[in-house]
């Protein structure tokens, strides 16, 4: 438990950078769930387009200390090519 005033505070900006963290982490989750139902349909046009929403959302989140940056851009990567791989079936 802490006992001086800077260590108090210390622990109650931890809790609210926690819970800032697991919102942008879970926001993050939600976007790359609803891009894998898309692969999953097979719809490639809206795959595109969900997978755009999903590399901002990555880039925001990694420009924070959330994510780190190599992190985000090894996720964008497996993500683009499941993108590409479904585009280059129906094409």
């Amino acid at each position: 438990m802490a006992h001086s005033l800077s260590a108090k505070k210390r622990v109650r900006q931890n809790e609210r950078q926690k819970m800032v963290n697991r919102t942008r982490r879970s926001k993050v989750k939600s976007e790359v769930k609803k891009l894998d139902e898309l692969l999953l349909a097979g719809n490639a046009e809206a795959a595109q387009a969900q997978f755009k929403l999903v590399t901002k959302k990555l880039d925001q989140v990694s420009s924070t200390s959330t994510m780190h940056k190599k992190t985000a851009s090894r996720k964008k990567s497996r993500l683009a090519k499941r993108v590409n791989a479904l585009k280059g079936k129906t094409a």
